[in-house]
């Protein structure tokens, strides 16, 4: 991995490393709000809000004090103020959910760093015709979709078995669709990017293959990103580390037993690896 952490810097504050809104989770999916918060301050963002249902918002704050919650009344003068928003994770794709992507839609700057995630891909992708003539209108400079192959057949129209058949393809098609950095997540991940640029992941191991790696990743990335990386750069290198947390955590509980929320827990371990090699 050519790409290097974002620098520390001894005088600095919170407001330093940048701040992540992340729109996420619904009364039924906690966990993904849960995991794409938790992710972004551990890979060294400055602070994570947290927008998301209210029975949501209950059981992420049961576990942790670390995240501030945006009650989605007030999620309009957040996104304009935000480093970097991440939307998608367990939003569902109901009445909601489409109203959300809309806001964000709305509210960002054509320079603010986007990542759509999850449901916020399969909103995308259900209402392709308006929320499409809205992204061409805003012309964002820095978006990134993670999508799985699922997803990634419903953003194309096409199917599963046309998506697996080539990867590289299919993610290709996407940023040529939507003008976006595309994160195909599949056993060997390949980013594109819209220059020409590419990366393909030699990390992670099925250990991952769990509920809720995806909004790990999700969250690295728009925590790194929020430090100032360069959005291509910050989706290989949250490729590479959230492949590398797999790793390591399959060596210490096997490749059964991993779950998702273990990957958080192994991304100081990434970090130091990682150091070490610079």
């Amino acid at each position: 991995m050519d790409y290097k952490l974002p620098n520390r810097v001894q005088n600095s504050n919170k407001s330093t490393y940048g701040k992540v809104l992340n729109i996420a989770g619904s009364d039924y999916m906690p966990g993904a709000a849960y995991l794409s918060s938790v992710s972004a301050l551990k890979i060294g963002c400055g602070y994570c809000f947290l927008a998301t249902s209210d029975e949501a918002r209950r059981a992420v704050a049961a576990q942790t004090q670390n995240i501030v919650f945006v009650p989605h009344s007030q999620l309009n003068a957040n996104i304009s103020s935000a480093d970097v928003v991440e939307i998608g994770c367990g939003i569902g794709t109901d009445k909601t959910a489409m109203n959300l992507l809309s806001a964000v839609v709305d509210n960002a700057y054509s320079d603010t760093t986007l990542i759509i995630d999850a449901d916020g891909l399969n909103v995308l992708a259900e209402n392709s015709m308006d929320v499409q003539y809205d992204f061409q209108n805003k012309n964002f400079k820095k978006l990134a979709f993670t999508p799985h192959p699922k997803e990634a057949a419903r953003l194309l129209n096409s199917s599963l078995e046309d998506v697996l058949s080539d990867v590289k393809a299919a993610a290709k098609n996407i940023t040529e669709k939507y003008n976006c950095i595309t994160v195909l997540k599949t056993h060997s991940t390949y980013v594109y990017a819209p220059d020409g640029r590419e990366y393909t992941n030699s990390t992670g191991n099925n250990a991952m293959a769990k509920a809720g790696s995806g909004d790990v990743l999700t969250g690295m990335i728009a925590g790194l990103a929020a430090q100032g990386m360069n959005l291509f750069e910050s989706c290989c290198l949250g490729v590479y580390l959230h492949g590398l947390c797999g790793d390591l955590a399959k060596e210490k509980l096997t490749e059964y037993s991993v779950m998702a929320e273990d990957l958080i827990s192994f991304i100081p371990n990434a970090v130091k690896y990682h150091l070490k090699m610079d």
